[in-house]
């Protein structure tokens, strides 16, 4: 007998929020049953558009109504703390977007918020859920290139990301933390855990107020030494955004992901190109289908892993270990030494 559908509330209606919603609309065990946005009038149109039966402008109210099983929260990160806390107090399971929290300790509390009631929370990292990221795990599984030594993650854009989310501009912790996070993690799962970093940054737009370029390296536990690169204030002509690029060398091979979803293997002397361009769904838009196939992909794994009682990759254990990070490279950049991961 197949299970009834899950219903999911969705906090926030916004920019990106809107992929959310197309995710979970397009999931046949999943019922989109309420919106919430403090904004009713955005709020009222994503109910419309995606056939959502419930409209809330509280929070609070959404999750006291008794109709929601499980609650994605796609709102901005100062907001996530509070909102974290009442989903947990009435045991609800939680996927928040990234960046988690503004602070390391905000991040750190909602991890504990979480752990403390028992309830399943899953960061919405879907960038290791990209295609691309999936099949260059599978090939160093594989062994084809040997004994991974040395990794590149990268990406590097001039797009006007302002245009979509101005407030980006007015943070004092900016790239690290809005993109670099994802670099991070995509590092942290195709080398394994770091135990050491070295960040410098610079802000090199006018006007801004946090940093817009960094570069990050780390050393993991596995002896793999990677080099994560992050900038909003790259001039590249054509520009690659919004894809991510990666360049992993072994001991009897290589791997590299260039633009335009192409990812080469050189191993037995031969090298063999891939196409992994995103799978297409009626709501796909380009350029950004790729992350749209990844934001379906990660919520598609929480809803097995939750029907499954099953901990998630993204979990609030694993998070810790990619924030960690990220508030290790802001000490790294405003200290100029390198930071150890396992002190």
């Amino acid at each position: 007998m197949s299970k009834p559908p899950l219903r999911v509330g969705v906090i926030g209606c916004g920019f990106f929020a809107e992929n959310h919603l197309a995710a979970w609309q397009h999931m046949p065990d999943v019922t989109l049953i309420a919106v919430c946005d403090l904004d009713s009038a955005k709020a009222q149109s994503a109910a419309e558009r995606y056939g959502a039966k419930l409209v809330f402008a509280s929070a609070r109210d959404m999750l006291d109504s008794g109709e929601v099983a499980f609650v994605d929260i796609a709102t901005t990160m100062r907001s996530h703390v509070e909102l974290v806390e009442l989903a947990a107090a009435r045991r609800i399971p939680v996927i928040v977007q990234k960046p988690l929290a503004p602070t390391h300790a905000e991040c750190l509390a909602i991890i504990e918020t979480c752990k403390a009631a028992g309830v399943p929370l899953m960061v919405h990292e879907n960038t290791r859920f990209l295609k691309p990221v999936r099949r260059a795990q599978e090939i160093i599984a594989s062994n084809a290139l040997g004994k991974i030594n040395w990794g590149r993650v990268a990406f590097r854009t001039g797009h006007n990301i302002y245009g979509k989310q101005p407030y980006l501009a007015h943070e004092d912790h900016f790239v690290i933390l809005d993109l670099g996070v994802h670099m991070l993690d995509v590092a942290r799962y195709l080398f394994g855990d770091a135990t050491r970093l070295y960040c410098q940054s610079q802000s090199v737009k006018p006007g801004i107020r946090g940093e817009d370029l960094a570069t990050i390296m780390l050393q993991h536990e596995s002896g793999v030494t990677s080099v994560v690169e992050c900038s909003y204030a790259s001039p590249i002509d054509p520009d690659p955004f919004p894809e991510l690029t990666l360049q992993i060398e072994g001991t009897q091979g290589s791997l590299r992901l260039d633009p335009n979803y192409r990812l080469s293997v050189h191993s037995g002397g031969q090298t063999v190109t891939h196409d992994v361009s995103p799978t297409m769904f009626p709501w796909s838009t380009v350029p950004w289908h790729g992350t749209q196939e990844s934001v379906f992909a990660i919520q598609r794994h929480w809803v097995e892993c939750l029907r499954a009682g099953k901990p998630v990759e993204t979990s609030g254990a694993d998070s810790r270990k990619t924030y960690d990070l990220v508030f290790g490279a802001y000490t790294s950049a405003r200290t100029g030494q390198s930071v150890s991961m396992t002190s």
